[in-house]
């Protein structure tokens, strides 16, 4: 079932409208969020959108806390091919497995990012707009046995990574 999961991200990721990816620095006040896990620890995730020859390009890093339980390794792949990036109504992109991984930080200006371009045209007064980031709430592990169940989940509440 495992396995299963994360090949539907990864295909459902693949369905963004999206071309290439290039590198560029965020900007002086990138657009920050992330969550956390039952368990605790958490991830961030830091996005610019910027402009690439008339398109709308989206420019992000993500950071997982250094504290967290073992139960949460590996699930960033499902955790972040579930997530988007929107400018207004406007969904930029599906699916945040183009970002490269940083460390915990409590300033993501000038970090060297990965970006995807949006079949999005730029427009006018777009540099002025922040864009969102959404995570929807998951259940990320469970374990059972005859005495019950347990499961870790993640929602988004905000960067969840920690500076440190």
């Amino acid at each position: 079932m495992k396995y299963v999961l994360i090949l539907s991200t990864g295909l459902l990721a693949a369905c963004a409208t999206t071309t290439g990816t290039a590198t560029a620095r965020l900007g002086a006040d990138p657009v920050v969020s992330g969550g956390t896990y039952s368990s605790g620890g958490g991830i961030s995730v830091a996005v610019d959108v910027l402009e690439s020859n008339g398109k709308t390009m989206v420019c992000g890093v993500w950071a997982q806390s250094r504290a967290q339980s073992t139960l949460t390794n590996g699930v960033e792949p499902r955790l972040l091919g579930s997530g988007s990036v929107s400018l207004g109504d406007a969904v930029l992109v599906r699916g945040l497995l183009f970002m490269q991984e940083v460390a915990p930080a409590a300033d993501y200006a000038a970090s060297e990012a990965r970006c995807v371009v949006s079949d999005r045209p730029w427009q006018a007064g777009d540099e002025a707009r922040r864009p969102s980031i959404n995570i929807p709430a998951q259940v990320v592990h469970v374990e059972g046995d005859e005495m019950g169940y347990f499961t870790v989940t993640f929602r988004q509440t905000g960067p969840g990574a920690g500076a440190s």
